[in-house]
């Protein structure tokens, strides 16, 4: 597995300050909403659950986590009452994420990934680009939890569909720009293609792993990154401004 750190931004003209403020967005509600992970009530609230976007209707209970492949209890989670419609969780559960070290990963990838696709795409069409992509991720999530007997009343949370968007967005927009990254414990330089190509597989690899102990394995929601890097793929071209 490899780690980016950096990329190149020669040719960047736009300061990307959506992109600060998605990260500022990310950080806030963690430190301030969430009270750094530690508000459960909060975040179980606003998080997704597969049931209720099948349903459309609000779940409230305490719901027991089983090792998939053990069956042994590891833990229960208390489903609090959502005070908005349940299929906006999709969005609000992309600005949430389950603790310090799942925000920093999400936020380097955002960091570094999503300045230049904003750049590309201009200011609102990456805003729009960015919340079409996790929705996009979130339904894949959902639809894998059925499709492959997950368990549906497990919450899902993170702006990692939403990033992954922005890796699938990369991808064909910037598939020959440098990425630096730490790799078999020394720094690289090596094509996005290759840095993102790599991310994909391992994502597919897991994904397909997860098939055997349910949608969300290690708590991790791999449907929804491949879902949100297909979506990424599938759009860019589409907010992307035509150029006279």
């Amino acid at each position: 597995m490899i780690l980016p750190i950096a990329d190149d931004n020669t040719g960047r003209t736009l300061t990307p300050f959506l992109n600060y403020l998605l990260l500022a967005a990310n950080i806030a509600v963690f430190i301030f909403l969430q009270d750094l992970g530690t508000n459960e009530r909060f975040t179980y609230a606003f998080s997704t659950v597969p049931r209720e976007i099948v349903t459309g209707k609000d779940v409230v209970q305490a719901i027991t986590i089983r090792d998939p492949v053990s069956g042994d209890v590891v833990g229960t989670v208390n489903l609090q009452p959502t005070p908005i419609s349940v299929y906006l969780t999709l969005l609000t559960a992309m600005f949430m994420h389950g603790g310090l070290a799942h925000l920093l990963g999400n936020m380097l990838y955002l960091w570094i990934f999503g300045d230049n696709i904003e750049n590309s795409l201009r200011h609102i069409r990456y805003f729009f680009f960015y919340l079409i992509c996790g929705v996009l991720a979130g339904l894949a999530h959902v639809f894998a939890t059925v499709a492959f007997g997950g368990n549906p009343f497990l919450p899902a949370l993170g702006a990692s569909g939403a990033i992954s968007g922005v890796l699938g967005g990369y991808l064909v927009l910037h598939p020959r720009r440098r990425v630096r990254v730490i790799i078999m414990r020394t720094i690289r330089e090596v094509p996005a293609v290759v840095a993102i190509g790599i991310w994909f597989v391992f994502q597919l690899i897991s994904g397909i792993g997860m098939l055997g102990s349910g949608a969300q394995a290690g708590g991790v929601a791999y449907a929804a990154h491949i879902g949100g890097f297909l979506a990424g793929v599938l759009l860019v071209k589409l907010f992307e401004p035509r150029r006279s």
